[in-house]
């Protein structure tokens, strides 16, 4: 069940940071995805015995830091949206996975 909310929200998630990168998105509305996302993640069975893939750990990675950065930063640090860039695409089932991402389940 786990692996098939990350594997759809994921999808979701690419869409919406691509927006936001691309100015079509406010950053309020990024926000509100990410917690929807958590408030869903908090009513599915507890999966954290279940090992973690470099998708779930990219997934949860970028929903960090997508909350722990502010809009000007995210929209102007060039390291920080290459960063984000990667993990899109690794997301997206090009690439590798970027080996800084170290994202942990909420």
């Amino acid at each position: 069940m786990s692996n098939h909310f990350i594997e759809q929200k994921s999808q979701q998630l690419i869409f919406y940071i691509s927006r936001y990168l691309r100015g079509r998105l406010a950053h309020s509305e990024l926000h509100l995805f990410v917690w929807d996302t958590l408030e869903e993640w908090a009513q599915l069975s507890k999966a954290s015995h279940l090992p973690y893939t470099h998708h779930e750990r990219v997934f949860w990675h970028l929903i960090h830091q997508l909350e722990f950065w502010p809009d000007a930063t995210l929209r102007e640090n060039k390291k920080l949206r290459r960063n984000i860039q990667d993990c899109i695409c690794y997301l997206k089932g090009r690439g590798m996975a970027p080996i800084d991402c170290i994202g942990v389940r909420p």
